[in-house]
């Protein structure tokens, strides 16, 4: 295509509201632009990415032999209420009522959608497994859309549906989409990692996230460096394997700290490691008051919380509440004769002596044991993991780093083919529950990932797999018929190489183009000037590395070929 022709408004300079890299640079690069909050129009570059990463996906995905549907997005509130999601999903679902009075809302996931489909086709265990998936628009009416692409409220994605008969059968179709993504961010050329995951307001047994590693990444996960686990911190586990301590401890004794309202503060007052203070951290778990320990120098994961008292909602208590379970203001909370029940993390079971709150202001209690002093409902892991930790899984170095999910799968079970009846027959005529897993991919937030792990101060570096074009041509000198020549007959060569080429044929300063070429981040850049056509050669440019040369005409096609493959190696060998 030629660049005269296209319509690609770049911008100069990055709009005051872009927060984000990906987003700044989408809207430079006339990629996409903003109707409202949240919501984006695609403009044709835009969309030639989302087009490429489709591409790969429905590849990927036929092949671990899912078929393609697409479902509305509208959808009636009834299923919603039959699984119970329409009171409980919260306002990020988009409710409205029809002509009629009737209840709908604009569908940010399939689930209930897919399971009434399924259940009125099929009736025998023969008809299963069924494996279906769509790329469809969702809409999440999100309380605060930001970072363009990366959290908005209308987007692409991908989002597949399995139904199976047995738990083997189940775990089958778990496995064959985690492989068939593992091959698409592999092919789609991102550095990424699987992780163990929360299933969230899904739901399910047991879930995966596909994490693009970058810098920004609103998301941390914890990996080891000498096997192959890997978690979102909120899934981490940070497990005390040893037994709990028998050393004996003194009676407690309270103390003042006046003033000392945090764990540091304490541990300074008092002279004592943060290791021998206890934190009481006081929560709210769908309405009732809960109390959680954990050593001073450690976070509370209130996933890991929530998941334990399989609550829908967990938030840290307000003052008030705080001082009605206590007796005491802030900071000053303990669980000694704490009117709440209390959860300790397992880590506090090898330890005893502690210092914790006194229930009174301004004192806390030092030679506090736990299993002495304070009622314990339950020991569990529900800290968040440190570099510190040890690799649950091989006692390996544990590393911290960002990411951006881009992608979630969960064996959801009977999380929504219960409620709904979706049933069949088995070999021995006895009805039986099908069982569930979905597989989402953000492809809209695949791009944005994609521009977050790969970009300088120039612009964007696109993977050749995704990138809108191959390859730029930029004819530095359009009035020039030598040139003009040599240029047309270049285009019309890679053309037909099947090389996907954007000719930049504008009447612009050498300049402009230089600067587009590279705010666009195609991967290879050709340009054609008078004066190296003169000399019977063309310059090239491998935008990932910036590394330039020399490409003859004289055999151009050849030497296009091995540079091509050259960049595309060098891809290759950053990505391994």
């Amino acid at each position: 295509m030629r660049f005269s022709a296209c319509y690609i408004p770049t911008l100069k300079e990055s709009p005051a509201d872009a927060e984000v890299v990906s987003h700044k640079l989408l809207l430079r690069a006339g990629m996409v632009r903003r109707l409202t909050s949240g919501l984006y129009t695609y403009l044709p570059l835009g969309l030639r990415v989302m087009e490429k990463i489709s591409r790969i996906v429905r590849e990927e995905v036929n092949a671990a032999d899912y078929q393609e549907l697409l479902m509305p997005m509208v959808q009636p509130a009834d299923l919603w209420k039959e699984t119970g999601r329409w009171e409980h999903y919260g306002k990020e679902l988009l409710r409205f009522k029809d002509r009629n009075n009737r209840d709908y809302c604009l569908g940010p996931t399939h689930e209930e959608v897919v399971t009434d489909l399924v259940r009125g086709e099929v009736r025998s265990y023969r008809q299963l497994p069924v494996r279906l998936y769509q790329i469809q628009t969702k809409f999440r009416d999100e309380i605060r859309p930001r970072f363009g692409l990366m959290r908005g409220r209308e987007f692409i994605m991908k989002d597949g549906y399995s139904f199976d008969a047995t738990n083997q059968g189940a775990e089958e179709s778990y496995k064959a989409m985690q492989a068939a993504y593992t091959r698409v961010f592999q092919r789609l050329g991102l550095r990424f990692r699987a992780v163990e995951a929360d299933s969230g307001s899904i739901g399910g047994n047991f879930s995966h996230e596909f994490m693009v590693l970058a810098d920004t990444g609103e998301d941390t996960i914890a990996f080891c460096h000498d096997c192959n686990y890997a978690a979102n911190v909120e899934r981490a586990e940070a497990l005390w394997k040893g037994a709990p301590t028998a050393a004996a401890c003194p009676p407690a004794e309270q103390v003042a700290t006046p003033g000392a309202h945090s764990a540091e503060d304490v541990a300074a007052l008092l002279g004592v490691p943060m290791t021998q203070v206890v934190k009481t951290m006081l929560f709210k778990a769908d309405g009732k008051t809960v109390a959680v320990l954990v050593r001073g120098d450690r976070q509370v994961n209130d996933i890991k919380l929530k998941n334990l008292l399989k609550a829908q909602d967990v938030v840290l208590a307000d003052p008030a509440t705080v001082e009605a379970a206590s007796r005491a203001p802030l900071g000053f909370a303990g669980p000694v004769d704490l009117n709440a029940p209390i959860y300790a993390d397992s880590e506090l079971a090898g330890g005893t002596d502690y210092v914790t709150g006194a229930n009174a202001g301004d004192a806390h209690l030092r030679h506090v044991d736990l299993r002495r002093d304070a009622v314990v409902t339950a020991w569990a892991d529900l800290r968040a993991v440190t570099e510190t930790d040890p690799c649950p899984r091989c006692g390996g170095r544990l590393s911290l780093t960002k990411g951006i999910e881009v992608g979630h799968i969960f064996m959801l079970g009977y999380k929504y083919s219960e409620p709904m009846h979706a049933v069949f027959l088995d070999e021995n005529g006895k009805e039986k529950t099908m069982i569930m897993g979905c597989y989402g991919i953000g492809i809209s937030r695949v791009a944005a990932a994609a521009i977050e792990q790969n970009h300088d101060e120039h612009g964007i570096i696109f993977p050749p797999a995704i990138s809108p074009f191959d390859c730029m041509l930029l004819n530095l000198d359009p009035r020039d018929a030598a040139v003009n020549a040599v240029v047309e007959e270049v285009y019309a060569m890679l053309g037909d190489m099947g090389v996907d080429v954007l000719l930049d044929d504008r009447e612009e300063r050498p300049g402009v183009k230089f600067k587009d070429a590279d705010l666009l981040g195609f991967p290879l850049q050709l340009v054609a000037g008078g004066k190296g056509v003169k000399r019977g050669v063309l310059e090239c440019k491998d935008r990932r590395t910036g590394q330039k040369g020399e490409l003859p005409l004289d055999g151009l096609a050849e030497a296009f070929r091995t540079w091509a493959a050259e960049v595309r190696a060098g891809w290759k060998k950053l990505l391994d």
